[in-house]
């Protein structure tokens, strides 16, 4: 009598390139959440509206005789 025996092989490294991608996709958008909307957003408000009236002596003031 012979036994037999049914070998069934299953590939699965499919999975974790599927794993890696969901991880990279996440990232990305964290980043990207980050620069664009977040704290990393950079907003700087570049409008000196500083007015500053400084009057200068036309002519120096004569010396003392």
């Amino acid at each position: 009598m012979t036994d037999r025996n049914t070998v069934v092989v299953k590939d699965s490294g499919g999975n974790s390139g599927v794993i890696l991608g969901i991880l990279a996709i996440i990232i990305v958008l964290a980043l990207g959440w980050y620069f664009v909307m977040g704290p990393g957003a950079s907003r700087t408000n570049n409008s000196n509206d500083t007015n500053i009236n400084v009057t200068l002596p036309s002519a120096p003031a004569p010396a003392p005789s």
